[in-house]
C-alpha cells in the first residue's frame, strides 16, 4: 500500500521532469548559459536516456542522420552509422550529461505524480513516487520544466484473453531480454516505425510473424545505413568547422521538404511525387496481395512518413512474415506481441494559480496549447520543452529540444537572477498565439481530415504538430523579444523602499547643487576658490591644489 508523505528535502530553484534529451538539454542550459547548479532533474528511468533507455528492442535505431540527431554544442564525430542504433545513442546521452556535469542531478526510478503552484510563496509543490518503494513525496521549488516526452507511456493490450494468456506479452518499449523469439510464432499489432524495424530484425530467428496493422502509412525506399568509417570519424574529429558544415547541410535538405505539407499548388505537386515513389517502392518489394494494405488513401503528410531503412517492405516477401488488418478481437494461442503507446504525458494533474487545473485550462481554451508551445497563462514558472503542437515530421526532434531550451532560458533568466519571482504568457498572448498556429495548420495537410493520433477526438483539433519552418522556430526562440511575458517583481520593503528614495533624493541635491557650482564658476572665473572656502571649507572633494 502506498504512503504520502512530506520530506524535508531541499528546497531547489529547479525541478526538471525527465532525463531523456529534454531533460539533458535543459540541463545544459541551466549550468552552462543561466551559471545555475540548483537544480535536480527526476525520472522514471534508472539513468540518462529517456525513450533511448527504455526502447531496447531488436532494431531499434534512428531515421534521422545522426550528424543531426545530435546537440549542436555537444557533436559526435564517433556514430559509426549514418542511421545509428539505440545503443550508440544512449552512449552519447551518457557521454553528454559526464561531459556537462549532469550526472550528480539525477534522481532516477522516481515518476512525477503531480504539482500545484503556491500563491503565497510564489512556488511550487512537486509530488513524487519512488518506484522502488512506492512512497510518494513532497519537492518544493520556484521553477517547474516538463521534459516528458510525447510517446512515453506504453498502450496496453486490452482484448479479451489478456489476462489469462499463456504466452509472453512484450511491449517494444519494455523489452524483455529474457524471452526467446526463436522458433515461436509471433503477433505484432501496429505497423508504425517500431514495428518497421522490430520486424526485419528478428524475422529470421522465429517460427512466424502475423502483423495485424490498424491503418496504414507512406512507406519510402530507405536510405543506405553507410558505415562511417575511420577516416571520416578522424576528419570530423580534427578538421575544424566539418562536423558543423555536415550539420549544416543536412539541416537544409531536411528542410526541403517544408513546403510538401502546404495546401499550395507546389505542395500538392510534391505530395502526388512522394506518393508515386511510395506506390511504386511498394509494388516492386512487396507481394502484390499486400498492396492495398500498404497505399493510404489519405494526403501525404498527414501521418509521420516511414523510411524503409530497416528493408521492412522486402521483409513481407519471407514466407514466415504475414501482414493482415482484421481487427484484433481476442487472444487464445501463445505467442509474443508488441504494440504502440497511449499518449498520456499531459494527465498528469497540474495546479497553477488560484487551484486552476491544466485540464480545466485547456476546457476553456478550447483544447490542449500552449503559448509557442512552452507555457500557459495562470501557470507562472511551469514550462514544457515539448510541449503542445512543437512536433516536427520532417527533421530532427533535437532541434526543435534546443531551440525551446533556449526560450525557456531566456524566460527564467530574470527569475534566476532574483529581479523577477515568476513569469507567465499574457492570457491574451496565449490566444492570439494559437490563433495563428490553428490558422497555419488549416492552410497545411495537418488537419482532422487526416485522423491520425495528431488529432485531439474531443476538439478535432491539432495538438502535436507546429505548422512553420525550422527557420521561423530559430526566430521566435532564439531572437525575438520577451514581451508577450508577464514578470511579477519582488515587493520592497516598505522601510527600504523609503530609505532608497531618501538616498536617491539625497544624491540628485548633490549632483544638483555641483551642477549650479559648476556654471556659476565657469561664469565668473576667480570667484570659485572664495566660494570653496566659504561653502567647503578644507573638504577634501571640493578643494583644488
Amino acid at each position: 500500500m502506498m504512503t504520502s508523505i512530506k520530506t524535508s528535502l531541499p528546497f531547489k530553484k529547479v525541478i526538471i521532469v525527465g532525463a531523456g534529451f529534454s531533460g539533458v538539454a535543459m540541463a545544459y542550459q541551466l549550468r552552462h548559459t543561466l551559471k545555475c547548479d540548483d537544480f535536480v532533474i527526476y525520472d522514471r528511468g534508472a539513468g540518462f536516456g529517456g525513450t533511448w533507455l527504455a526502447n531496447t528492442y531488436p532494431g531499434c535505431g534512428v531515421d534521422i542522420p545522426a550528424v543531426f540527431y545530435s546537440l549542436s554544442y555537444a557533436p559526435n564525430p564517433d556514430f559509426s552509422n549514418l542511421f545509428p542504433k539505440q545503443d550508440e545513442v544512449l552512449q552519447y546521452i551518457d557521454r553528454v550529461a559526464s561531459r556537462f556535469n549532469l550526472t550528480r542531478h539525477l534522481v532516477g526510478n522516481t515518476e512525477w505524480v503531480g504539482a500545484s503552484w503556491q500563491d503565497d510563496t510564489k512556488t511550487w509543490l512537486v509530488k513524487l513516487r519512488d518506484l522502488s518503494t512506492g512512497q510518494e513525496y513532497i519537492h518544493g521549488c520556484n521553477i517547474v520544466i516538463s521534459a516528458v516526452g510525447a510517446l512515453t507511456n506504453p498502450n496496453l493490450l486490452t482484448v479479451p484473453g489478456t489476462n489469462c494468456f499463456q504466452g509472453d506479452i512484450i511491449h517494444t518499449s519494455r523489452w524483455d531480454h529474457d524471452v526467446s523469439l526463436r522458433d515461436k510464432r509471433v503477433v505484432v499489432i501496429g505497423n508504425g516505425a517500431s514495428a518497421t524495424q522490430l520486424i526485419p530484425a528478428v524475422a529470421a530467428e522465429v517460427r512466424s510473424i502475423t502483423q495485424f496493422i490498424r491503418s496504414t502509412q507512406y512507406f519510402l525506399p530507405g536510405r543506405a545505413n553507410n558505415t562511417i568509417s575511420p577516416l571520416w570519424q578522424n576528419a570530423f574529429r580534427y578538421v575544424p568547422g566539418l562536423l558543423r558544415l555536415v550539420r549544416l547541410l543536412t539541416f537544409s535538405y531536411l528542410e526541403t521538404a517544408t513546403p510538401q505539407f502546404s495546401l499550395t499548388e507546389t505542395g500538392e505537386k510534391m505530395r502526388k511525387q512522394t506518393s508515386e515513389v511510395s506506390r511504386c517502392y511498394i509494388m516492386d518489394n512487396a507481394p502484390a496481395q499486400y498492396w492495398p494494405l500498404l497505399m493510404p488513401k489519405f494526403e501525404v503528410g498527414c501521418r509521420r512518413r516511414v523510411f524503409d531503412n530497416d528493408n521492412y517492405v522486402r521483409c513481407l516477401k519471407r514466407d514466415n512474415v504475414h501482414l493482415t488488418n482484421d481487427p484484433v478481437v481476442a487472444l487464445h494461442e501463445r505467442s509474443v506481441l508488441a504494440n504502440g503507446f497511449a499518449l498520456t504525458q499531459y494527465d498528469t494533474d497540474v495546479h497553477g494559480r488560484g487551484g486552476r487545473s491544466r485540464s480545466k485550462h485547456w476546457k476553456d481554451m478550447g483544447g490542449i496549447e500552449a503559448f509557442n508551445t512552452i507555457g500557459m497563462s495562470e501557470f507562472p514558472n511551469f514550462f514544457y520543452v515539448l510541449g503542445p503542437n512543437s512536433g516536427r515530421g520532417h527533421t530532427s526532434v533535437v532541434y526543435s529540444i534546443e531551440s525551446y531550451t533556449g526560450l525557456i532560458a531566456r524566460v527564467i533568466k530574470p527569475i534566476l537572477e532574483g529581479s523577477a519571482l515568476c513569469a507567465e504568457p499574457k492570457l491574451s498572448s496565449e490566444k492570439a498565439y494559437n490563433k495563428r498556429l490553428h490558422d497555419a495548420l488549416c492552410k497545411t495537410v495537418f488537419t482532422n481530415s487526416c485522423g491520425s493520433w495528431f488529432i485531439d477526438p474531443q476538439t478535432g483539433k491539432n495538438w502535436a504538430v507546429y505548422p512553420w519552418s525550422s527557420f521561423h522556430m530559430w526566430w521566435t526562440t532564439q531572437v525575438a523579444g520577451l514581451e508577450d511575458w508577464v514578470y511579477e517583481l519582488p515587493k520592497m520593503n516598505p522601510r527600504g523602499r523609503n530609505r532608497s528614495f531618501l538616498a536617491c533624493l539625497a544624491m540628485s541635491t548633490l549632483v544638483a547643487a555641483l551642477s549650479l557650482w559648476w556654471v556659476y564658476s565657469s561664469l565668473y572665473p576667480g570667484t570659485e576658490r572664495l566660494w570653496i572656502a566659504v561653502e567647503f571649507p578644507a573638504h577634501p572633494l571640493f578643494c583644488r591644489v
